[in-house]
Parts: structure tokens; C-alpha cells; sequence
């Protein structure tokens, strides 16, 4: 055990503890040390490549399911067949205040006669390790109150120096109903083939299952609930309000646990508390949010959309 920790010493290049001040970022930097070792023997947890992306649904606690925004394009393409305006939209969040730790993602939307059409990209990491997802999304209803979505991925990881990268090709697919009038519910699968990232140690892309609802008490409320399992992790739980304050502004509180993996006795390991607001221009909607995790801190958000017509 002892030879195994000098080894790992030896071959790993990270930054001086010494000169970190804080817990944060001696959290950090480990996470960071360990990748490498981690990544090709079928530890890392894929899933990362399908967090929800967007300031309104990072606002309710990242619930994203049953939304039918510009941001289903990564979330549930199903939300897309009601998308009606040609759009481009960019979103940033700094997790924990750590750059190393960012995401950024991005996304293009263009209706047609015979359905919606989305490319979008997604990064997390920075130049020693990140992960990249890549998705074309084709979305249409199915009558007045059906529509389903589909999405075509390619996933990459890549470590710096001698490790190398690592992608695949999957696809993810999602279904959204309008029960009432009030009343929503959508479903939503990440990776439903399970495919390999890794051959040699049988590393596998977990699949990531959605589903949840929607309750409009009125225009200007909505209260958001869903629940996702992951194969490597137990089921977690996200929920939140929306309340539109006038047409331009939109304010947003939620709540979301951190699961621990499958086979543990403790069910979340931490909670996280959002919120967040909205302002919508004429062409223009931006949205920033926050999260506040128990033991790791802030994570800011902020998204635009811009409508060309």
C-alpha cells in the first residue's frame, strides 16, 4: 500500500498544496491528481456529460425535464417541438469558483415544417483533462399535447501528457405530455445502449434516467419536481419554483440532493440550494442563478438567448 502511494506521487503533476489556502482547493487539486489514474480503470462516472444546461432550470434546482425552452435542445429535446423562433444561446457556470471546474455549452435552434432542429456542444474540464459532448437533437409533436425528441451524441474525455482521450457515440431520447392544461409530465434517457468508453476494463457510460412534472397554479407560477437515476448512483431528487414577476423579469428558488453511489448506506452526500432570475428583452433573455452546496460552496451561472426572429 505504502509503494503504491509513492508511485502515485512519482507519475502525478499537480499544483503546490502549499500554496493553497483553503479546503476547497486542496479538494480540487486532488480530484484533479486522481483523474488520470481513475479514468482508465473504469471509475470515472460519465454522467457528468449530461448535467442540466441552462440559468432557469440551474435556478429550480436544475429540474429540466418537463421544460419547453431553448435549453431542451441538452436537457429534453422533446421540449423542443413547440419551438417556434430560429435561436443561438450560450451558457457559462463556474462550479465551486474554481476555473478549472467550469462548464461551458452552447446551442443552435432552427424550426422547420417538419420539425425542430439543435446542435449543441457542451465542455467541461480545462487544458489537462476535459470532457466534450457534441449533439445533434431532432424534436416534433405528435398531435396537440404529445411530442418526443431524440438526440445523436458524440462524448470525448482527454487527459494531458501520456494519457490520452477516450470518446463514443450514443444517443439519448425524451417524451413530453401535456396532461391537462395545468399539468405536465416528460421522461427523458441519456445512453440507453450503455456503451464503452474504455474496452480494456470495460468501462461503461452509465445510463441516466429522468422523469418528473410540472403544476402551473397560474401564469405567472410553476413548481417543477423530478427525480433521476443513475446505473452507478442512487435516485436523486430536484425540485423548484418559478414566479414570473412582469413579462421582463422572472425570479427562481430550488432544491436538489447529491446522491452517493449504488450500494451505499447513506442516501445524498450533500444538499444543494438554487436561485436565481430572469430578464427578457425584446430578442435578448439572460438568466443568472446560483447554487449553494453544503461543504464546496458557490457555483454561479448565467445564460443567454438570442432570438433572430
Amino acid at each position: 500500500m505504502i509503494r503504491e502511494k509513492k508511485k502515485y506521487k512519482q507519475k502525478t503533476k499537480c499544483v503546490d498544496v502549499n500554496n493553497l489556502h483553503t479546503l476547497k482547493k486542496n479538494l480540487v487539486i486532488l480530484v484533479l491528481c486522481v483523474f488520470p489514474f481513475v479514468f482508465f480503470s473504469g471509475i470515472i462516472n460519465a454522467s457528468d456529460n449530461n448535467v442540466a444546461i441552462g440559468g432557469r432550470s440551474a435556478g429550480i434546482g436544475n429540474a429540466s425535464v418537463t421544460l419547453n425552452d431553448f435549453w431542451s435542445v441538452h436537457n429534453n429535446q422533446a421540449g423542443l417541438a413547440g419551438y417556434d423562433q430560429i435561436s443561438a444561446g450560450f451558457y457559462y457556470e463556474n462550479r465551486f469558483l474554481v476555473k478549472e471546474l467550469g462548464r461551458s455549452a452552447g446551442a443552435f435552434i432552427l424550426p422547420t415544417k417538419s420539425g425542430v432542429f439543435g446542435l449543441n456542444f457542451n465542455y467541461f474540464g480545462y487544458s489537462q483533462y476535459n470532457e466534450k459532448k457534441i449533439g445533434l437533437a431532432y424534436a416534433r409533436a405528435f398531435g396537440k399535447y404529445f411530442s418526443a425528441g431524440i438526440q445523436l451524441d458524440y462524448l470525448s474525455t482527454a487527459i494531458a501528457e501520456d494519457y490520452g482521450s477516450k470518446s463514443s457515440v450514443t444517443f439519448e431520447i425524451g417524451v413530453r405530455s401535456e396532461i391537462t392544461e395545468n399539468l405536465v409530465v416528460a421522461a427523458h434517457v441519456f445512453n440507453p445502449i450503455r456503451v464503452k468508453l474504455e474496452a480494456e476494463f470495460d468501462e461503461r457510460i452509465p445510463v441516466i434516467f429522468k422523469f418528473g412534472a410540472s403544476y402551473s397554479i397560474s401564469e405567472k407560477l410553476i413548481i417543477a419536481v423530478e427525480t433521476e437515476k443513475d446505473t452507478d448512483f442512487k435516485p436523486l431528487f430536484r425540485g423548484g419554483i418559478e414566479y414570473i414577476i412582469i413579462e421582463q423579469a422572472t425570479v427562481r428558488i430550488g432544491y436538489s440532493t447529491m446522491p452517493s453511489t449504488t450500494g451505499s448506506d447513506n442516501f445524498n452526500i450533500a444538499s444543494v440550494y438554487t436561485f436565481g432570475f430572469g430578464l427578457h428583452f425584446k430578442k435578448l433573455l439572460i438568466d443568472f442563478s446560483a447554487s449553494v452546496h453544503q461543504t464546496l460552496g458557490w457555483s454561479p451561472q448565467v445564460s443567454f438567448i438570442y432570438t433572430f426572429k
